[in-house]
């Protein structure tokens, strides 16, 4: 069984931020596999089932998302290797899309969240966000909205996103590397 996470924060507010990018793409997923809601309130997040598959979007806030995590991946015993990670990273130009496994967390405090509570040797796909001028303004930058340019390719973004998701499934991650990876989503 697959756990994939997208992260995010929980709220109207977040709801179309660039930090909400992977609560987007488990949404689709959601849609896509008809999963069903399975939610309890140990779970600290909104969790669906689908055959061979839990959606998680952590509802505890990005700075502790590794709560819920933990929580879904000790109930289920899921393996490290089988979980999946989607989030925002703002070293990648907007609708770059990147996978790997283990590394850092960047700075990400939802990644420093998850790697504290259950190890750093998960996938990751990390969707470029890109990033403000000056460090200084990183906090605002990933709270923000997309701008009216980066939403006109938000959706085929997150469609190539889902497809690369939906394939980890039953292809290695080097398999997707090669075939989904972007330096930035052309229509």
């Amino acid at each position: 069984m697959l756990l994939i996470v997208g992260l995010g924060n929980p709220g109207t507010q977040y709801e179309n931020t660039r930090h909400n990018i992977g609560f987007k793409v488990i949404d689709q997923l959601v849609l896509d596999f008809g999963a069903n809601n399975i939610s309890k309130s140990s779970f600290q997040g909104e969790l669906f089932k689908a055959p061979n598959l839990l959606l998680l979007k952590p509802t505890t806030f990005m700075n502790l998302s590794g709560n819920s995590v933990q929580s879904v991946k000790n109930f289920y015993k899921i393996d490290l290797a089988d979980v999946i990670v989607i989030h925002d990273d703002i070293d990648l130009p907007f609708s770059a899309l990147r996978f790997k496994n283990g590394g850092g967390h960047g700075g990400h405090n939802g990644l420093r969240s998850i790697d504290a509570m259950i190890g750093k040797e998960y996938n990751r796909v990390r969707m470029g966000v890109g990033k403000p001028e000056y460090k200084s303004q990183v906090v605002d930058y990933v709270l923000g909205n997309f701008s009216d340019r980066e939403e006109k390719v938000l959706n085929g973004w997150i469609n190539h996103t889902v497809q690369a998701v939906k394939e980890l499934k039953i292809k290695t991650l080097d398999e997707i590397k090669s075939r989904y990876s972007l330096k930035s989503f052309q229509e």
